[in-house]
């Protein structure tokens, strides 16, 4: 008996020690660092040359009078459709608000004077991968006595580096030592970052081209900024080059596949302690069809269409300036609060003045890119992005995530974890949307700077 007492223990321990080499196996493995392949490419019109020039230039943002004749004739000969009673945005634009926004834009908007803000920070561009690439670089006044670290912020649609102009004096100065040289580049397609000419220019292409130019700028290890596009790209840099990322701070995140997610949709209105949310993330997520499924379709139809037919879909827009603006401005009504679809005015001006937001649509259009822009979701959903190498590996940088309240689909931390393995902070932010820099510039820079000191160890 007491043999077969002591084999019993035996095997008991054994089995336990080998599940406990088995758990630290699998912890070890989740934990170590995997990186996605760099690929290449060449986005030039015809063939690839057999050399590059990889000289940075200075870029300068400029117009005529020539271009606010034509833009105000075209403005002129606008037809407009009446809306209907009380719709307010619900039916999206509402054209009788957008009169007063183009009567502004016709008869007050200054134009020169705004490409003057624009110009005031230092315009680059440079050649990679037969591409023009566009980027402002701006520098610290004083950094005598600071540690200055490379930061990158890349911005999304349909916004531009314009999105960030608020910000960057707020993370170029001084924060207890801490002061950010911040790169904000146009994604190719985007703004005065020339279009790809050929197919398959993805967040991949994108993220190995802005690699390309943090090399360039002769930044070994930076810092990345995203939210829209804009995560997406920043993550996938930190996917290709782990060791080049000291780490990623994001506004806009999403991880909603796998049984983790399905089983804390179950149990989490009930017993969310069980699953890993809070309050705030019960208060955020539920109702879940109502807030994630049927918000979100009532939402993404400019989706559908981007991603199947971007050429028909930016056709009309790309010939009409009210058009156009009427069909990026709703975006930033809806995407700040999805409230402002019951007001008459959207609530536009609650959060942007009519000059920041014209100058975003001005960017677009004097630069003939919105179907280019339209053209990154076709490329980024002609297969099912699940299937993508990035969609299948982890990020194991220090990340910082930001949740704001009025973005689209709110992320838990417990299912972000998923993807991003190294989280340094999580904030529930207290107020704004989608456009996080253009909406709350101090509340960001806040975010990012307290992230930064965790990883830096201030």
């Amino acid at each position: 008996l007491y043999l077969e007492q002591q084999i019993y223990f035996l095997l008991i321990g054994s089995a336990v020690a080998a599940g406990g080499i088995l758990l630290a196996y699998i912890v070890h493995k989740r934990r170590q660092v995997k990186s996605i392949p760099l690929g290449e490419g060449w986005w030039g019109a015809g063939e690839k040359p057999l050399s590059e020039d990889d000289t940075i230039y200075p870029f300068k943002v400029q117009t005529s009078d020539k271009e606010i004749k034509d833009i105000h004739e075209r403005i002129d000969r606008t037809r407009y459709t009446d809306p209907l009673e009380d719709s307010c945005f619900q039916y999206g634009f509402n054209s009788t608000y957008l009169k007063k926004v183009v009567s502004y834009w016709r008869n007050e908007f200054d134009w020169k004077k705004q490409v003057a803000v624009l110009n005031k920070f230092q315009h680059f561009k440079t050649k990679i991968e037969g591409l023009d690439v566009h980027f402002i670089h701006v520098r610290p006044p004083h950094r005598e006595n600071q540690k200055v670290l490379p930061l990158m912020l890349v911005h999304g649609w349909p916004g531009s580096f314009y999105e960030f102009y608020k910000i960057l004096p707020l993370l170029t100065e001084n924060h207890d030592g801490v002061v950010f040289e911040v790169i904000c580049p146009s994604i190719p397609g985007y703004g005065f970052s020339e279009a790809p000419h050929k197919q398959g220019f993805d967040s991949l292409a994108a993220a190995r081209i802005f690699l390309t130019l943090m090399e360039r700028l002769g930044f070994s290890k930076f810092y990345l900024q995203g939210g829209d596009w804009g995560s997406l790209i920043t993550t996938n840099m930190a996917q290709m080059k782990p060791q080049c990322v000291k780490g990623l701070h994001l506004n806009m995140f999403i991880s909603t596949k796998g049984f983790k997610v399905m089983f804390s949709l179950m149990i989490g209105p009930y017993l969310p302690f069980l699953v890993g949310f809070s309050r705030e993330d019960v208060r955020r997520l539920f109702p879940f069809f109502e807030k994630n499924v049927w918000d979100i379709l009532r939402e993404t139809g400019y989706m559908h269409i981007q991603a199947t037919k971007p050429d028909t879909a930016g056709c009309g827009v790309n010939d009409s300036p009210v058009g156009l603006a009427a069909y990026l401005l709703e975006k930033f009504s809806s995407w700040t609060d999805l409230r402002n679809r019951d007001l008459v005015d959207g609530g536009l001006e609650r959060k942007f003045s009519l000059d920041d937001l014209l100058t975003n649509v001005m960017i677009y259009w004097t630069t003939g890119s919105i179907v280019s822009s339209m053209r990154f979701y076709k490329e980024n959903f002609k297969s099912n992005p699940d299937n993508r190498v990035d969609a299948k590996t982890g990020i194991f940088v220090p990340t910082g995530l930001a949740a704001f309240p009025g973005e689209l689909m709110h992320c838990p931390k417990t299912w972000a974890q998923i993807r991003y393995r190294n989280i340094y902070s999580y904030t529930f932010m207290p107020r704004g949307g989608h456009f996080a820099a253009f909406e709350e510039p101090q509340l960001l820079a806040n975010d990012i700077v307290q992230f930064v000191k965790k990883v830096e160890e201030f």
